[in-house]
């Protein structure tokens, strides 16, 4: 396999830095695991914690910094007693063992950890099930040893190697005001997922937070599922049937910092600031006010590889996209750096820890499962994050394209329709490391926040309140839902691998994202989904819904996304944007008025099928072009475009309107 700096002459000057940071990688994988696989020595969950044996139950806590360390809760009246009272077994570790009559399905518990000069309430770091009491707000641990364990009945599916990801959080997931469960998720919104097309669900804000508003960003409890969503088992539910469904399950995992509470989270949890993350400013986010992993100290590194283990062993999931990435790479987390060198990939301001251990997390992760999603959100671009391990990069299956959005909104902002660039739109596209595969994107979770913006609501604004019926004419709404397809399609079928969607910006849901707050007295107006509209044919919606299903059964049966996009035509004068992937030309008119009849292009030779059609009346379009048209190439040579071809193809592209073709001989 050749290295990445061997493909790529810009990295050369880099080699030396890339094969040490190859070599920092195996020796740290060599100290935590030997000759073994790391999937031998990731079992933290298996040994802290609480667990059943034989005997009863023991509760075992890493906490060097503890003198004391006692067990309470509902069965002691949370009394701090000597029959309560872990024993230190060495190295840090405390253990305490009970009968089993004691602790039963459902109890609540805490640890209360003395260390020198005080003490406090913890909750273990290992918990794996966390409730919140609905009136005090407390979390507490609680005993999950239901009677009954689930019964997988569907194996995971297959490899994804490009995957059209729905991505998608359990309780804003519902269109009742109120917090989704994840039972809610499965009857309603995993149907659609599958008749949409997307084969990949990536479920944010799995791990516990304390805050709703935190989008699942400030984990208190890693290993803790969410509560607040429902049971382990109705989880396990949904990832089976998503399963049977021909759906692969990804969770957005958090290990880029932790939140700052110290009674819900890891913060001092033994009274000294450092356990599990840096010293002094180094442990502390500026930017998130959390607290940030030392990824240099091996019980860390366990720590989070055992997380990793434990979510796909205990809920059968099939990757991760792991958060926050350029945090974690870099010591001042990226913060005011505009990444315009390579150097800044290799300096000392990289923290190579992080790098190290995303390195064995990726290696881990593929050897629990060698057909596991991972994908990296890193805005930095750092070369090699995306490509494998033994080419002497990172080891991650994909990396977010987050440039592709901030771009759409820049261009739908801050310039005319008419000022739209063909050849700019193609750049910005495309512009990705051939050796990388990318996950693209018109819009995520981040640009349906309040304070931003979705593209439907940029495009259309507050006229989708009032004009979005089919039978009214408006055309604002007509330019917004043009477009609005126009974008998704040529995202996705430029993309580097990987599609991805958030939940409702499919058909343009016209609300932003608002969790509840105090700002706005608590309530839950925004933090839900609309799904009527969509399933109401007498609005704009269900159009732009029936598009995007078409859209992703379309580029899925053509097998679409196997190929490399290549550009046939960037005309700027026209605003026409022309380019062939696989057995199909894709041919874009970005032009506000300008309709075009015969436009001729070089193209190769042969005939050409028309197989989808963004103007078409189902999707809210005019139905201007004839349904089942057949081109056929002349063999003459045009001017306009690649001329690596010696015949020409004329097309009618009316304005606003997106044609696939397919050659068929």
């Amino acid at each position: 396999m050749k290295k990445i700096y061997q493909t790529d002459p810009w990295l050369e000057p880099f080699k030396a830095a890339i094969e040490a940071r190859h070599e920092r990688i195996l020796a740290d994988k060599r100290k935590l695991a030997g000759d073994r696989p790391l999937s031998d020595v990731a079992n933290n969950h298996l040994y802290y914690g609480l667990h059943k044996d034989a005997d009863g139950w023991v509760i075992r806590e890493w906490a060097p910094n503890a003198t004391r360390i006692f067990l309470t809760g509902d069965f002691n009246n949370w009394k701090r007693t000597p029959d309560y009272t872990f024993r230190p077994v060495g190295n840090g570790n405390w253990e305490l063992r009970v009968p089993r009559l004691f602790l039963t399905h459902g109890t609540l518990y805490k640890l209360w950890i003395e260390w020198p000069g005080g003490g406090g309430e913890r909750i273990p770091a290992y918990v794996t099930r966390v409730v919140q009491d609905p009136e005090t707000k407390v979390f507490c641990a609680q005993v999950w040893d239901p009677p009954v364990q689930y019964e997988w009945k569907h194996r995971r599916p297959g490899p994804r190697p490009h995957p059209f990801i729905y991505e998608c959080h359990i309780g804003m997931s519902g269109e009742q005001e109120g917090v989704a469960s994840f039972d809610d998720f499965r009857r309603t919104v995993l149907p659609r997922v599958k008749r949409l097309g997307y084969d990949v669900l990536q479920i944010m804000a799995l791990q516990e937070h304390p805050y709703y508003g935190s989008f699942g960003y400030q984990v208190s409890s890693f290993f803790a599922l969410s509560s607040r969503f429902g049971t382990p088992e109705e989880f396990k539910r949904l990832v089976d049937e998503a399963h049977a469904a021909g759906i692969a399950v990804i969770m957005d995992i958090v290990h880029s910092h932790a939140v700052g509470n110290e009674v819900e989270g890891l913060g001092r949890l033994d009274g000294d600031p450092s356990l599990y993350f840096y010293k002094g400013d180094a442990g502390y986010h500026p930017a998130w006010g959390t607290r940030c992993f030392d990824y240099g100290k091996d019980e860390v590194k366990y720590f989070l590889l055992s997380n990793c283990k434990y979510w796909m062993e205990e809920y059968h999931l099939d990757g991760f996209r792991f958060d926050g990435v350029t945090s974690m790479l870099y010591w001042n987390h990226g913060l005011g750096i505009d990444f315009g060198s390579y150097d800044i990939y290799f300096n000392s301001g990289v923290d190579e820890n992080a790098v190290s251990y995303l390195g064995l997390a990726n290696m881990l992760i593929h050897e629990l499962n060698p057909k596991a999603i991972t994908i990296a959100e890193d805005v930095s671009g750092m070369a090699g994050l995306a490509a494998p391990f033994n080419a002497g990069g990172v080891g991650f299956d994909f990396r977010m394209a987050m440039g592709i959005a901030d771009h759409w909104i820049k261009w739908i902002k801050e310039k005319s329709d008419e000022q739209w660039s063909a050849g700019e739109i193609w750049w910005e596209l495309t512009n990705k490391r051939a050796d990388e595969k990318t996950v693209s994107y018109a819009e995520c979770h981040d640009q349906a926040l309040v304070g931003d913006k979705t593209i439907i609501f940029r495009l259309i604004d507050k006229e989708m309140y009032f004009s979005m019926r089919k039978d009214q004419q408006n055309p604002l709404v007509d330019r917004g839902v043009a477009l609005h397809k126009l974008i998704r399609l040529v995202t996705a079928a430029t993309c580097g691998g990987g599609y991805l969607d958030f939940m409702g910006n499919e058909f343009g849901h016209p609300e932003w994202i608002d969790f509840p707050r105090e700002g706005n007295g608590w309530s839950y107006a925004h933090a839900r989904r609309l799904w009527s509209i969509a399933d109401n044919p007498e609005l704009r919606f269900h159009g732009l819904e029936e598009f995007d299903a078409a859209m992703v059964r379309f580029l899925k049966k053509e097998k679409v996304l196997s190929g490399v996009p290549e550009l046939l035509v960037a005309d700027e004068q026209k605003q026409i944007l022309i380019f062939r992937r696989e057995n199909c030309i894709f041919a874009l008119n970005f032009n506000p008025q300008g309709s075009f009849a015969e436009y001729g292009f070089s193209a190769p030779g042969g005939e050409f099928a028309k197989v989808f059609d963004s103007d078409e009346i189902r999707f809210g379009g005019f139905g201007r072009l004839p349904g089942n048209e057949v081109h056929s190439s002349q063999p003459v040579r045009c001017p306009n475009g690649n001329q690596d071809f010696d015949h020409t193809l004329y097309l009618y592209l009316p304005s606003r309107c997106a044609v696939v073709l397919k050659k068929i001989v």
